[in-house]
């Protein structure tokens, strides 16, 4: 997936009060500035006309030829920047944008979703690690926040400890996500250099900043992550002590 930001904005107690308000100026400011970034980049970049004239599916297309990847398809998905590679269909989804526009932002994205796939048929460790914890990252999601609230309505430290593991394996499912990410990036910079689809140095960089900016929002998610993981952990700490 190319855009992630997120976080637990929910809260169940407070703890200190200088940690509450540390903690709800991260998960509000954080990703806000990640998701302005990106726009503000994204933007500018898909103003710029690549010199190849290429798609973002020709240069899709091309780089998964290129890397042995006939049998991944290429189709267009609906939604904004909702560019992503589905490992379970072997099919890369671009956005209208990507897959229609010459810019240095499509082919930026569009090379980004191949090198997902790249890793797939390389099976990159990473992203194996990831996808193997889809299913208790799933349940996780749903019963996480559940056990901390019935542990803060029941008082039962087992529930809020449990929530905790939940929450837990959620953050560990955000960390994975950052080298994927960005190795996904690394790759397909190295593919549009290699095969001269962007020809100057210029070029190169629009297409860096795309992908940096679109990796900031990853970051931020995970500092989010981690800030509600430690504040929560903080609040059965100080329930344990009371």
């Amino acid at each position: 997936m190319f855009l992630y930001y997120g976080g637990y904005y929910g809260g169940y107690g407070m703890g200190s009060h200088s940690s509450y308000w540390i903690y709800l100026l991260i998960a509000l400011l954080v990703p806000m500035l990640a998701q302005a970034y990106l726009s503000s980049t994204f933007n500018q970049y898909l103003r710029v006309r690549a010199s190849s004239g290429l798609t973002g599916a020709d240069v899709a297309r091309r780089i998964l030829d290129r890397n042995g990847l006939m049998d991944v398809h290429l189709t267009e998905v609906g939604g904004r920047l909702s560019d992503h590679y589905d490992p379970t269909r072997k099919t890369v989804r671009l956005s209208h944008d990507i897959y229609y526009g010459t810019s240095l932002a499509a082919l930026a994205v569009a090379a980004h979703e191949c090198g997902h796939a790249i890793q797939h048929a390389n099976a990159y460790a990473p992203l194996q690690f990831r996808s193997a914890m889809f299913p208790i990252v799933n349940f996780a999601n749903k019963f996480g926040y559940l056990a901390i609230l019935l542990g803060f309505i029941f008082g039962g430290s087992q529930f809020l400890l449990l929530g905790i593991i939940l929450v837990g394996i959620t953050v560990l499912f955000q960390l994975v996500t950052l080298p994927v990410e960005f190795n996904a990036s690394a790759r397909a910079l190295n593919q549009l250099s290699e095969m001269n689809i962007l020809y100057s140095g210029e070029e190169k960089a629009g297409a860096r900043k795309v992908l940096t900016a679109a990796a900031l929002t990853y970051v931020a998610g995970a500092v989010v992550a981690v800030a509600e993981l430690l504040r929560l952990i903080m609040i059965f700490n100080s329930r344990q002590n009371d």
